[in-house]
């Protein structure tokens, strides 16, 4: 069984996140933490919180596969997004184009999944995202916010139910709803554009659900909310935000909590069998 607590590899993208994950693995015992950092996606503050940094484009797979190799870490992970216009933008170097051609779908999670097992190859076994950070996936029911009404919960289940068929489809993770109809659906756009999208066509009042999808490879592409979604929330009329419980990482909870309450915004968390 693998030990958590051994030196560990971060494949870190943008956002909070990362920064969130160094401080939790700090607290479980990690003693020695080395950085993947990616030039225009990872934020170069987190360079003096570990003990060892290697920054990198986009695409330069033999790189990160050396870099994991020579780090001597005995375990990886992926924190933070990697903008979905790098993916498809990136300069693959030999090793990436022979990978990419072995990928049928182009997708987020199959590009990170190859790139994981790379990784794995080289030595360092690739952790759940979510490990260090259990005290932060979002419990079942009203955790901030209002409280909210008969109707509010009616289109959580509503658009749980669409928003697990199109991650079935690798469509996207997240809808907006009011009244029972959709009124936008996330696709390669990102979730914060969807929300605008969705939020432009309510007249105030909508709902936002995100949920991970059937067979959620854990190791990465996990869903998660922040601060950052709130305030987009806030700005466009999304009244309260329903997330899947025990799967989505909510960045660095009491904020977030606290943040919902400020902003009026409700929080719930719906189980994968509502």
């Amino acid at each position: 069984m693998t030990n958590p607590t051994q030196p560990l590899l971060l494949v870190a993208g943008s956002g909070q996140y990362p920064r969130l994950l160094i401080a939790a693995a700090r607290s479980s015992g990690v003693s020695r933490i080395c950085l993947a950092a990616f030039h225009g996606e990872t934020d170069p503050s987190l360079e003096p919180l570990v003990e060892e940094t290697r920054w990198l484009r986009v695409g330069q797979l033999s790189a990160l596969v050396q870099f994991a190799r020579n780090s001597r870490c005995t375990n990886a992970i992926f924190a933070g997004q990697i903008a979905p216009k790098n993916l498809f933008d990136l300069r693959p170097d030999f090793r990436a184009l022979v990978l990419l051609a072995k990928i049928k779908r182009r997708n987020a999670e199959s590009l990170f999944s190859a790139v994981a097992d790379e990784i794995q190859s080289a030595g360092c076994h690739v952790l759940p995202a979510t490990t260090y950070l259990q005290d932060h996936l979002a419990p079942t029911g009203h955790f901030a916010g209002p409280k909210p009404k008969q109707r509010t919960i009616d289109d959580f289940l509503f658009g749980f139910e669409i928003a697990k068929k199109i991650s079935q489809s690798d469509i996207g993770q997240t809808v907006i709803v009011k009244n029972g109809t959709v009124l936008a659906v996330e696709a390669f756009e990102g979730t914060n554009e969807c929300i605008r999208r969705g939020g432009s066509l309510s007249n105030g009042k909508a709902v936002m659900v995100k949920v991970s999808k059937p067979n959620q490879d854990m190791r990465f592409d996990v869903p998660v909310i922040g601060t950052h979604t709130l305030q987009v929330a806030s700005q466009s009329n999304i009244s309260a935000i329903a997330i899947e419980a025990e799967k989505t990482l909510i960045l660095d909870k009491p904020i977030v909590c606290s943040e919902a309450n400020r902003l009026q915004i409700t929080l719930f968390g719906i189980s994968s069998n509502p």
